[in-house]
């Protein structure tokens, strides 16, 4: 952007999360959400959890919500889940990405929250609309500062486990997706052009469950990160 160039309101803050170990921060561009990507969560949420074709949603770049702050209960719901995840985040990007070429995209990881309004998404799937008021709604989801690829490796397993309140309520494996994570760049790549900045939610295991304000969340991959979270 040309300096001199005038805008008719302030530019928005671009949104930052903090890389671990580091005073680097990963400007973020998109968000990316794969759907009912573990069997067993996909068997609790009512699915056939056969390798079916991916779906995506999105959830806006300032959703995210960096570790250390607490998650404000959203209005209009009272059936608030959690969904742990592993998120990735890209450093390159393209179109029709190969799978034995996505992994050179990753720039690091992360354990994040995708927090969702059920009762919303309940009626949008009743009604067969989209679910972004159960999903893009305002810091839906946190997210532990990001471990470069370049120190971590690229992950294919690991337990992801999510404790509510003191009490283990969700555990699984990396290995359990049913699209693997250079599957899923390449699968989004068909349907979008894929760039620097970009965010993937992986999707979650089995276990999701209700919150209320009080309630301490603490989940994690091991290997990768934790992240403790508290509602407000």
């Amino acid at each position: 952007m040309s300096a001199d160039l005038q805008t008719v309101i302030p530019v928005p803050q671009p949104v930052l999360l903090p890389v671990e170990g580091s005073a680097d921060f990963f400007p973020v561009r998109r968000v990316y959400c794969v759907g009912r990507n573990y069997a067993d969560h996909a068997i609790e949420m009512g699915h056939d959890p056969s390798r079916e074709p991916p779906f995506f949603f999105q959830k806006n770049p300032d959703n995210l919500l960096p570790a250390g702050k607490p998650f404000p209960y959203p209005p209009l719901s009272e059936d608030v889940h959690y969904e742990a995840e592993c998120v990735i985040f890209l450093k390159e990007g393209g179109e029709n990405i190969p799978v034995e070429k996505a992994l050179d995209c990753i720039y690091g990881y992360a354990i994040g929250i995708d927090f969702t309004r059920r009762d919303l998404q309940a009626v949008a799937k009743k009604m067969g609309r989209p679910w972004e008021v159960a999903k893009a709604f305002e810091f839906s989801a946190p997210v532990s500062p990001i471990v470069p690829a370049d120190e971590l490796g690229h992950p294919t397993s690991g337990r992801i486990w999510l404790d509510h309140n003191g009490k283990r309520v969700q555990e699984g494996d990396l290995n359990q997706m049913i699209w693997k994570v250079p599957e899923i760049i390449a699968e989004l790549s068909k349907l979008f052009i894929l760039a620097p900045g970009d965010v993937i939610m992986t999707g979650t295991p089995a276990g999701v469950g209700a919150v209320v304000k009080g309630d301490t969340v603490e989940c994690g991959i091991d290997g990768i990160a934790t992240l403790t979270v508290t509602v407000s």
